[in-house]
């Protein structure tokens, strides 16, 4: 029977993962430069009408209809048919609250790849790209792992989207800004955050909308959604002192930018594990994943040499890979009877499912985009050129302007002060190298 309780609490669940994505679109476009903050949060705004449509079409059948060979749903649900108002099949609420709940997962999942190729994608080629992705990619993986394909039947868990979500998209996002390119003048111009107040308020949002990513995943409202809850909250907190304090020590100054990266990194680690794990375990991934992130996004891109533009793969790629693998540690069946009893507790099974979904998750996504990357450009040019890169496209690809300009001047506000502070930094960045 529908219980109203279950069902209010999904509903709101749904409600706020629907606004974590406006929230990354705040959170994205505070950090790009000022000429392209209406592109960033453009592109977050219209995945949402996208995904939704394509969700209620295609995505839900894909994904939840009956099983074909582990590998993905039959259409017997296309368009949504004969779904009504059943009732969850082994649940307490509607299927269609349900459907709703999964949509908004659908929607914030590629709008996370925005990040690796900000200030540089067409925006024709990004929607045709995006529509792919989700067809081809999120909705066989979502299968797999939620839907009852494969990864499922060999014992894999993702309590609420670490393999599903952050391996998948930041993968994808990683492979997509190498095969677009490097930005012009990366490394050699500083490319510095038009408006750190905006990332930070986009960081309050998705914490926010994360208690209902997490929490929501229980399906009712019950000790599991309460235990997903402090966990989520543990997590996030673990990981902003973390990456505070890792900064701190490595560059002498703690940031804002750091601490709003560290609560996203901990609340990525911790979302596949969320109602697996106890609350103690989770302070431990938070504390790791704070850290780990952090030195991906600061050493190991600078390392390799890769152009991911917001650290989709460093924060959402990195921070995935750690909590899927502390899934198969600290999961024990005295928090969830149904799922499996990790590392810790003894059980070496659930820790090497961990590990192969994993690797299936990656090989899905550096294929997936390569192959759709190729047919994207066969339609249409993938990037901006670069005297269009340097005008910004937020006057190019959709002849707006992020900010009023001034009447004295006659540039934007916003964008001379970006200005000076990017000569500012050129200059210290020239200087630096004229010391060296």
């Amino acid at each position: 029977m529908i219980n109203t309780g279950d069902t209010a609490w999904v509903l709101i669940s749904a409600a706020l993962v629907f606004l974590m994505t406006p929230g990354l679109a705040f959170f994205y476009g505070g950090m790009v430069r000022s000429k392209n903050v209406l592109t960033t949060i453009m592109q977050s705004f219209f995945i949402v009408a996208l995904i939704s449509v394509e969700w209620v079409i295609i995505g839900y059948a894909m994904t939840f209809g009956t099983d074909i060979n582990g590998f993905i749903g039959s259409l017997d649900k296309i368009g949504l048919i004969g779904v009504g108002y059943n009732v969850l099949e082994n649940g307490t609420i509607p299927e269609l609250a349900f459907v709703a709940f999964q949509c908004m997962f659908a929607v914030i999942t590629p709008a996370l790849i925005t990040g690796a190729f900000a200030e540089r994608m067409k925006f024709a080629a990004f929607a045709l790209f995006i529509l792919l992705w989700a067809i081809f990619i999120y909705n066989p993986m979502a299968h797999w792992v939620w839907g009852g394909g494969f990864l499922a039947e060999l014992g894999a868990l993702d309590f609420a989207g670490g393999l599903v979500i952050h391996i998948l998209s930041g993968v994808s996002g990683l492979t997509l800004c190498i095969l677009l390119g490097k930005r012009a003048g990366y490394g050699r111009t500083a490319m510095i955050p038009h408006n750190l107040p905006m990332t930070v308020l986009g960081a309050a949002l998705l914490w926010f909308g994360w208690f209902g990513f997490n929490a929501g995943s229980a399906l009712g409202a019950n000790e599991l959604a309460a235990n997903a809850f402090v966990t989520s909250q543990a997590a996030a907190a673990a990981a902003t002192l973390s990456w505070v304090v890792t900064e701190w020590k490595m560059n002498g100054k703690p940031t804002i930018l750091g601490a709003a990266s560290g609560c996203i990194a901990g609340l990525v680690a911790i979302t596949p594990a969320a109602g697996f794990v106890a609350p103690l375990p989770s302070v431990i991934i938070g504390l790791v994943g704070g850290v780990v992130c952090y030195f991906a996004v600061a050493v190991l891109k600078e390392k390799l040499g890769y152009d991911d533009a917001l650290d989709a793969f460093g924060v959402h790629g990195i921070g995935g890979m750690w909590g899927a693998l502390a899934t198969g540690i600290w999961a024990t069946t005295e928090i969830n009877p149904d799922g499996a009893n990790g590392l810790y507790y003894g059980d070496t099974h659930l820790f090497i499912a961990q590990l192969i979904s994993i690797g299936v998750a990656i090989a899905l996504a550096v294929v997936g985009t390569c192959v759709l990357y190729k047919l994207v450009t066969l339609v249409t040019e993938a990037r901006v050129s670069e005297a269009e890169e340097l005008t910004g496209l937020d006057i190019v690809e959709h002849g707006e302007r992020g900010y009023a300009r001034s009447i004295l001047g006659g540039s934007p506000i916003m964008g001379s002060f970006e200005d000076s502070s990017e000569m500012l930094a050129n200059t210290v960045m020239q200087a630096n190298a004229n010391k060296a």
